[in-house]
């Protein structure tokens, strides 16, 4: 029987078992599995009935209610039944915590879709969610990629501009007598200018020279 602490957290799969608080007073939300699926071999699909080891992960989440949360998932770690499965064992998982997964998908999805549809830059969508930008940076890869056609519409009027990301850096050649520069580096980004697409590519440095495609 699913308890109203487990529908208010709302993670699929996932049993609210028990809440405390920490000494910062930050809500601890002890979770048990509730999916008979996650028994099932992620390999070979077969339900697994030995128990190897149990273990304790604490992926990270989206705040409930407007406070923090900190979960807290003790899982069983199965032998797969299948003697010529090359799996051999396995971990829970549910579609909302993932294999090796430090995030729930919703939080993911979340960082992701601050910077696509709230328009956020990811610097500011990783301070908001808690977690690195490069996470974030991934999650909006995702969250594009589902959304976005695989090839722009034709273009009428493309426009070309060039940035520089930071300052240029100098070192004094002693040889020539010189500062030379060891790192200035540029992006170039292609946009639509006379349809509504946007920015359609950005790519790494303002060299002239043709790729053997182009």
């Amino acid at each position: 029987m699913v308890n109203d602490t487990t529908r208010l957290l709302g993670l699929d799969g996932l049993v609210a078992e028990r809440v405390e608080l920490d000494d910062a007073g930050v809500p601890v939300v002890d979770l048990s599995t509730g999916c008979e699926q996650a028994r099932c071999c992620p390999q070979c699909g077969q339900r697994a009935a030995r128990i190897k080891q149990w273990t304790t992960t604490r992926p990270r989440d989206l705040p409930v209610g407007g406070r923090p949360v900190r979960l807290r998932w003790r899982k069983r770690r199965w032998y797969c039944p299948t003697p010529v499965c090359p799996r051999k064992s396995f971990t829970e998982q549910v579609a909302q915590v993932p294999a090796r997964s430090r995030l729930t998908t919703r939080l993911r999805q979340a960082a992701g879709a601050a910077v696509a549809d709230a328009g956020r830059t990811i610097v500011q969508a990783a301070r908001d969610h808690g977690v690195s930008w490069p996470v974030v940076a991934a999650a909006f890869t995702a969250h594009a990629s589902a959304v976005l056609p695989d090839e722009p519409e034709p273009v009428t009027v493309l426009g070309i501009d060039e940035v520089r990301r930071g300052k240029p850096r100098w070192a004094w050649d002693e040889q020539a007598s010189s500062w030379t520069v060891t790192a200035d580096r540029w992006h170039v980004g292609f946009v639509d200018l006379s349809g509504g697409q946007g920015l359609l590519a950005q790519v790494e440095g303002r060299t002239t020279r043709r790729s053997p495609a182009g």
